[in-house]
């Protein structure tokens, strides 16, 4: 069903800015994936022009992995694409509970929905154990994509940023270009 309406929704998930965005964000999961496996631990955020990645790591490690993503997923890796710790995950499920919570609970007198309340519980348990296999499907065929396309990958620059309440955090800015 997922499948069917992305194709129905096509002709939005093709305008420019959002096909390059869905691209941006496919190689922005890719590229996690291939550092995550060496101990990095990082977070991004992808947009039109390419993707920010937070955390330390090597600009030069950045760099080479993004490349080794992008030749990967013009080779047909597009399974790259899609990453189980994105936010597409949590926002999925935590709207799952929340829609479940609103009607489970909402509406009625406090003694109705304190009985209701373990079969929303329940159906609530439900949603946590399933919303991140939607959002998977959701990122397959919404959130990323999977193939590249002419995607070429700009410049690696990295900086410190000072944070709220003292500290820094690392963060890395890939840009891209459709070729």
């Amino acid at each position: 069903m997922l499948e069917q309406f992305a194709q129905f929704s096509s002709p939005v998930l093709n305008f420019p800015y959002i096909r390059r965005t869905r691209r941006n964000h496919g190689l922005e999961h890719a590229t996690i994936t291939l550092l995550t496996p060496r101990g990095y631990r990082l977070s991004g955020r992808s947009d039109d022009s390419g993707f920010v990645l937070i955390g330390e790591v090597p600009p030069e490690l950045v760099e080479q992995a993004a490349n080794d993503a992008l030749r990967r997923m013009k080779q047909g890796e597009h399974r790259l694409a899609v990453h189980p710790n994105c936010g597409t995950n949590l926002v999925t499920t935590g709207l799952l509970v929340s829609l479940i919570g609103f009607a489970g609970l909402g509406g009625s007198s406090r003694k109705v929905s304190f009985n209701r309340l373990p079969m929303v519980m329940t159906a609530m348990m439900g949603a946590i154990l399933y919303g991140p296999a939607l959002g998977m499907k959701l990122q397959k065929h919404f959130t990323t994509a999977g193939d590249p396309g002419d995607l070429e990958l700009v410049n690696v620059r990295q900086r410190e940023v000072t944070i709220p309440f003292g500290g820094t955090m690392t963060v890395t800015r890939v840009n891209t270009r459709a070729g």
